[in-house]
């Protein structure tokens, strides 16, 4: 790989066609953006770390903007849409790419720039499938619907949790300043860190002992919603990497007891470095084949606090997993809803009474979550609606949204969640 070329000089050839080759290897769609890229760079040691950042870069700038460029572009071709991203969304000059570029490439590119103005249907110029700009009109309104995809279009800063067993939000803002990072704190979660940039900061001292986690804000005031006690016993139903599993064991002081469910294994080894650096001695990960298993029936009945954080089509992340937007299909929003009504109608039998269930979900749309909280609650009688508001207040976090969260990246700054509070009455 071509070293980066030094200032005011065009850049290294190698690093368009490393570009080309990325975009080829995750343009398919037919995994996750983040795993393809692992696999493209771990296929690619020689790469230095900022060709593999400004390959990540592109990547995910070509993702966000994939329509319009596959549709100004008029091709498929990964060499020339590497060529558009760049010229169009990464601000590259011709001039800059020129020693990479082929007679061919450079006509076509000249074309490609006279064609950057042209005017694109409404969904196109949003950058979201027709699919989801239909339901996003429907549910939002125009205005509302244009404010969400401005925001999905936008690249996500880096939000990060304190560890509150191991040091204080204004311990950890100075620490990172004096290091020299653009940091500020979140304006809702009392634990949150807001980084400017994507910067590594997996070596950094107060990573690797556990003091600061990778967190966005929303996921973070979710917790807050559960509100464990010390010595209780609380279930995360889908714990996955255990993002959220780590700030119930904060809240609950390490103490009491903390299972951590998921139906992969990979997702629970993954939580293990990360438990590991946390200092909690309360969380207990197990590995269930399904809903139904065995291990959730003999906690029927008993335990204190369940947060089912469920799967979804992931709609409010979209700043930070472009490619859910081509991944995800209509069918898709229909499977998930069922699989999300069977396990929170599973979790809710482990509550006992005067506990209670928190639904969440990573999604804008109402299929995945009202709609899935007033189906379980004319079902199950024995529950009733908690108001949110009330209980962020209780944590001392200014934030009304309603009864239930309701958190907008337009509006909030973070990923985009619904929660609701769901208290066994009887």
């Amino acid at each position: 790989m071509s070293s980066p070329g030094r200032a005011g000089a065009g850049m290294p050839p190698g690093r368009v066609a490393a570009l080309a080759d990325a975009i080829r290897t995750v343009a398919p769609l037919d995994a996750p953006a983040d795993v393809r890229l692992h696999q493209f760079f771990r296929a690619r040691k020689q790469m230095g770390r900022q060709d593999r950042a400004f390959v990540a870069e592109g990547v995910f700038a070509f993702l966000r903007h994939k329509r319009s460029i596959e549709t100004l572009a008029a091709t498929q071709d990964p060499r020339r849409l590497a060529l558009a991203t760049l010229v169009r969304e990464m601000g590259k000059s011709v001039r800059e790419i020129d020693a990479a570029l082929s007679v061919d490439e450079r006509e076509w590119l000249a074309a490609f720039k006279s064609r950057i103005a042209t005017p694109l249907p409404e969904a196109v110029a949003a950058e979201l499938p027709d699919w989801l700009w239909d339901r996003l009109g429907e549910t939002m309104g125009a205005a509302g619907r244009e404010a969400f995809a401005r925001s999905a279009r936008e690249p996500a800063p880096l939000d990060l949790r304190v560890n509150a067993l191991k040091a204080t939000r204004v311990d950890a803002l100075a620490q990172l300043r004096g290091d020299g990072y653009a940091v500020e704190p979140t304006p809702y979660s009392p634990w949150g860190l807001r980084v400017n940039g994507r910067p590594s900061l997996a070596q950094h001292p107060w990573f690797v002992d556990g003091s600061i986690e990778v967190q966005d804000e929303g996921s973070q005031l979710v917790a807050f919603l559960v509100a464990p006690r010390r010595g209780e016993m609380v279930v995360d139903f889908c714990a996955g990497a255990g993002g959220k599993t780590l700030a119930l064991g904060v809240l609950m002081r390490s103490q009491g007891r903390l299972y951590a469910f998921d139906t992969v294994d990979k997702r629970l080894q993954n939580l293990k470095p990360r438990l590991a650096r946390s200092g909690l001695s309360n969380v207990h990960p197990q590995l269930i084949a399904h809903e139904r298993d065995a291990k959730i029936k003999r906690l029927a009945g008993k335990v204190d606090r369940v947060l089912v954080d469920a799967p979804c089509t992931g709609t409010g992340t979209l700043r930070r997993n472009p490619d859910l937007k081509w991944r995800n299909q209509p069918v898709d929003v229909a499977e998930l809803a069922a699989k999300q009504a069977a396990i929170l109608a599973s979790a809710a039998t482990l509550v006992k009474p005067g506990g209670r269930v928190v639904y969440a979900t990573c999604s804008v749309l109402p299929e995945e979550n009202e709609r899935i909280v007033e189906a379980f609650l004319a079902a199950h009688p024995g529950f009733g609606l908690g108001d949110a508001t009330a209980e962020l207040a209780r944590a001392g976090i200014p934030l009304a949204t309603g009864p239930t969260l309701v958190l907008s990246t337009a509006t909030h700054g973070c990923d985009a969640f619904y929660a609701a509070i769901l208290e066994r009455v009887k």
